[in-house]
C-alpha cells in the first residue's frame, strides 16, 4: 500500500481539476483522492488582482465539485469521513497583470517574450471544503521566479512542442520549461501548480474550523 502523508487519517480528497501536473503531485505523495473536473468561468474580473483572483476560482471550483456531488456521490468506502473539495487555480503574474493560459502559438510567443530575462511572480489560489458546506478554509500562496534570456529561437523551438499552450503563463517549470527557470524563491510545486507543504496546512486548519464557519 502507497504511503499517504499529506493527509494519513482524513478523508478522502476530490480534486476539481482535470490538471495532469496536479494529478501527477498528489500521486506523488501517495494521497487518497479523485480527480473530478468542473468547468467555471476564468476570466479575472476588472481590476481584480492576482490573489484574489485565484482563490475566488479556486472557491468556485470547489463549490462546484460540491454541487455536482449532490447528484452523483463520491464513493468513500476505502477512506474514513466525508470528501474534502479541492479547487485550485495558478497564474502567472508580470507588471501586475495576470497572464493565464495562451489563447494560441502567437500569444505564447509574446507571453515568453515578456517573461525572457525577467522575474515574475506564480500565485496558486486553494479552497477546501467539506461534504456538505459544513466547513471551508482557502488561501493563495506566491512563488517568485526569475527566467533566463531567451532568444527568439528558443522560444519558436519551445512553442513548436506544443508545451506552453495549455499553461498559465506559457510554460512549463517540470517540463522543457525547466531549462529558462534560473531559480525560484517559494514554493517548487507551487509554480508547477498545487503546492503541497500549504495544501496539506489547509487540511490542518480544515478540522479546526466551526462548523458552519470559514
Amino acid at each position: 500500500m502507497q504511503t499517504n502523508l499529506i493527509n494519513p487519517l482524513g478523508p478522502r480528497l476530490v480534486l476539481a481539476s482535470r490538471s495532469p501536473r496536479r494529478i501527477e503531485l498528489l500521486t506523488l505523495v501517495g494521497a487518497r483522492f479523485v480527480a473530478w473536473p468542473v468547468d467555471v468561468d476564468e476570466r479575472a474580473e476588472p481590476g481584480e488582482r492576482a490573489e484574489a483572483h485565484v482563490l475566488r476560482l479556486a472557491e468556485l471550483k470547489a463549490r462546484e465539485a460540491l454541487r455536482r456531488a449532490a447528484a452523483t456521490p463520491i464513493d468513500t468506502a476505502d477512506a474514513p469521513g466525508e470528501p474534502v473539495y479541492v479547487g485550485a487555480d495558478t497564474v502567472v503574474t508580470i507588471d501586475r497583470e495576470i497572464l493565464g493560459k495562451p489563447s494560441g502559438a502567437e500569444e505564447a510567443v509574446r507571453m515568453l517574450e515578456r517573461l525572457s530575462g525577467r522575474i515574475h511572480e506564480v500565485w496558486t489560489g486553494l479552497y477546501l471544503v467539506e461534504s456538505g458546506g459544513a466547513r471551508s478554509v482557502g488561501g493563495a500562496l506566491r512563488s517568485i521566479v526569475k527566467f533566463s534570456r531567451l532568444d527568439g529561437e528558443d522560444v519558436r523551438r519551445y512553442v513548436a512542442t506544443g508545451e506552453p499552450l495549455d499553461k498559465a503563463g506559457a510554460y512549463a517549470v517540470q517540463g522543457y520549461g525547466a531549462l529558462f527557470v534560473e531559480a525560484i524563491e517559494g514554493s517548487y510545486s507551487n509554480v508547477v501548480g498545487l503546492p503541497l507543504s500549504y495544501l496539506k496546512h489547509l487540511l490542518g486548519m480544515l478540522h479546526q474550523v466551526p462548523a458552519g464557519g470559514a
